[in-house]
C-alpha cells in the first residue's frame, strides 16, 4: 500500500512538472515559429533521449530526467548555427527586439495564463473564497487574546506592511521574526487600533512552532462573477507572495535553506494528493506562477536575463556580442545548477 502510494505520488509529481514545463517551453516554441526563428529541438525533461521524432525542421524529444525541459533556438549557439548553415534571418539575432521579447516572455506568459485558467476553473466548479482579512476566531488565553485582539477584527497592517487579503495576512505572519513581538494594526467599529503580540513557542520533538492564537477562515463563493473576482484577487496575491519572497531572499530575511526544490515539491504533491483534485489543480496553478515569476527575474540563464539583454540592445541601439551573452548565460546556468544542488540538499535534510 505504501509502495503504491509512493509510485502514484511520483507519477503525479512527474505529470505536474511535465505540464508546467511543457506549457512554458511551448510558449517559447510558438512565438519562435510565429516569428520565423529556426527551432532545433523541443524537449521535455533533461538528460538522455527516451523518445525522438524529427519534424520538417524541429526534433521533438522526451528525455530521461523528468525535471525541466528546453526549446533550443538558432542564435543561442553561434558556432552551431554556422556549422549547420542556418540563415541569419532564421536566427534570434535576425529578429527585432520586440519579436525576441515575445519569444522570451511567453514562456512565463504561458505559465501565467495556465494558472489563471486553473484558478478560474477551481472557483467555477468548487467555489472560490472571500479572502477577507478578518479574524474568524481568537483563542482565549492565547497571546493574541491577552493583548486584546478579538473575533471579527479586520487586519489592516502587520509590521508596517499593508494587508488587504487573507493571503497577505498569512504571508507577513510567516516572514515575521518570531523572536520579536509582531505589530498588528486592526480595524474595529471604524477605529484603528495597534497591538503587539509575541507568539508563544511550542516544541514537539525537533519541530518548533510559534502560536499567536488567531484564525482566519474564509467563506465559499459561487457563480461566474464571483469566480472572476476570486481569480483576479488570488492571481494578484500569488504574484505578491513571489515578489515578497524574492525580495526577502535577496535581503537575507529568507534563507536558501528555507527554499524548496524538486524533493520539497514532491513532498507537497504527496500532501495535496490526499486533499483531492481541487488541491492538486491549485498546486499546479501555484507552481506555474512560481516558475513564470522566477524565469522573468533579470538574471543570467533565466528568460528575464535574455530580456534584459534585449532591453540593453534597444537602449544602446546595437546588439550585445552574441558570444559574450551566451558565455554569461552559461555561467548563470552553472550557478543555477549549483543552487539547485544546495536547495535539494536542504530538502532531503528536512525529510530526516
Amino acid at each position: 500500500m505504501i509502495f503504491t502510494t509512493i509510485v502514484l505520488n511520483i507519477l503525479l509529481f512527474v505529470v505536474i512538472l511535465g505540464v508546467i514545463v511543457f506549457i512554458h517551453e511551448f510558449g517559447h516554441f510558438t512565438w519562435a515559429k510565429l516569428t520565423g526563428v529556426y527551432v532545433y529541438e523541443f524537449a521535455i525533461g533533461m538528460g538522455p533521449k527516451l523518445f525522438s521524432k524529427k519534424g520538417k525542421e524541429t526534433e521533438y524529444t522526451i528525455r530521461a530526467i523528468p525535471i525541466g525541459g528546453f526549446c533550443s533556438l538558432a542564435g543561442e549557439d553561434v558556432g552551431d548555427d554556422e556549422l549547420k548553415k542556418i540563415p541569419k534571418n532564421k536566427r534570434l539575432q535576425g529578429k527585432s527586439c520586440f519579436q525576441r521579447f515575445l519569444i522570451m516572455f511567453f514562456g512565463a506568459g504561458n505559465n501565467f495564463i495556465l494558472a489563471i485558467l486553473i484558478l478560474f476553473f477551481i472557483a467555477l466548479v468548487w467555489g472560490g473564497t472571500t479572502m477577507d482579512a478578518k479574524l474568524s476566531n481568537v483563542t482565549k488565553g492565547s497571546p493574541a487574546y491577552e493583548v486584546g485582539l478579538r473575533k471579527n477584527d479586520v487586519i489592516k497592517e502587520i509590521n508596517d506592511k499593508k494587508v488587504t487579503t487573507s493571503d497577505d495576512f498569512a504571508l507577513y505572519l510567516v516572514v515575521a521574526d518570531p523572536k520579536k513581538a509582531t505589530e498588528f494594526v486592526i480595524s474595529r467599529n471604524g477605529e484603528e487600533i495597534t497591538y503587539k503580540v509575541k507568539p508563544r513557542i511550542k516544541k514537539d520533538g525537533k519541530k518548533t512552532t510559534y502560536v499567536y492564537g488567531i484564525e482566519m477562515k474564509q467563506k465559499t463563493t459561487k457563480g461566474f462573477v464571483e469566480a472572476i473576482k476570486y481569480t483576479g484577487k488570488k492571481t494578484v496575491s500569488l504574484f505578491k507572495q513571489m515578489a515578497v519572497t524574492v525580495a526577502y531572499l535577496f535581503t537575507g530575511r529568507i534563507k536558501i535553506s528555507q527554499l524548496s526544490g524538486p524533493v520539497g515539491i514532491y513532498s507537497v504533491v504527496g500532501q495535496q494528493s490526499k486533499e483531492g483534485l481541487a488541491s492538486i489543480l491549485y498546486l499546479v496553478a501555484f507552481l506555474s506562477i512560481n516558475v513564470g515569476f522566477i524565469n522573468l527575474l533579470p538574471l543570467p540563464a533565466f528568460d528575464g536575463g535574455h530580456i534584459l539583454f534585449i532591453i540593453i540592445e534597444a537602449i544602446k541601439g546595437s546588439p550585445v556580442d552574441p558570444e559574450l551573452e551566451n558565455k554569461i548565460h552559461t555561467v548563470g546556468l552553472i550557478l543555477l545548477m549549483l543552487l539547485m544542488l544546495v536547495v535539494t540538499f536542504f530538502d532531503i535534510k528536512r525529510l530526516f
